[in-house]
């Protein structure tokens, strides 16, 4: 399988695109807050209890990413993100897990999912899934965000925002991979 890398190869993939002339495809804006129904539905937050010592919860944006979201909550409640690792956190970056090799070349036995590129911005908490150079090539990986970053907009897909342990992410062991990495002890959905 493709390494799923996110970030670095950004710069290429950028002059890439353009020598093409191809332009990144410009999605619907969405407000950053998201609608009221969104927020107070159960289903749309995700928790993840990490070695850490903390727990972070994620409010899930069903409404711009309907098919990533609801890939999120199969793999949470199948058990399948439990006793993985953040196999590549870079400081002022991002963490990105969801990897059961732990190397950035694994994902789930489900099929890869279209691209649901979205008006979400890359700020400091968003999370988004990461994906090979294909953008149709997202399936279990994800990341956090350390740090704003307009470069990844329109690139990857959105999924939600931090709402509550954005500490805990500033925790997560460093390194790609890192020496002692943080695992996701128990991801759960609701509550």
């Amino acid at each position: 399988m493709v390494k799923v890398r996110l970030g670095l190869a950004l710069a290429g993939l950028a002059l890439a695109s353009a020598a093409n002339g191809e332009a990144a495809p410009a999605a619907a804006p969405l407000s950053i807050v998201a609608p009221a129904e969104v927020a107070a539905n159960p289903a749309n937050r995700l928790t993840l209890e990490l070695s850490n010592g903390g727990s972070v919860v994620i409010l899930l944006r069903p409404d711009a990413a309907p098919g990533h979201v609801e890939r999120i909550r199969t793999l949470v409640r199948s058990g399948f993100y439990n006793g993985l690792t953040f196999h590549r956190v870079i400081p002022g970056f991002m963490a990105q897990g969801g990897d059961p090799k732990g190397t950035g070349e694994g994902g789930s036995q489900l099929p890869d999912l279209k691209a649901e590129f979205n008006g979400l911005p890359h700020l400091r908490g968003t999370m988004a899934m990461a994906r090979a150079q294909d953008p149709d090539s997202a399936n279990s990986q994800f990341y956090i965000m350390f740090a704003p970053r307009s470069s990844l907009d329109n690139n990857y897909t959105v999924i939600g925002r931090v709402i509550a342990g954005m500490d805990v992410v500033d925790r997560i062991a460093v390194g790609e991979p890192p020496e002692e990495p943080t695992r996701i002890v128990r991801a759960t959905i609701g509550g």
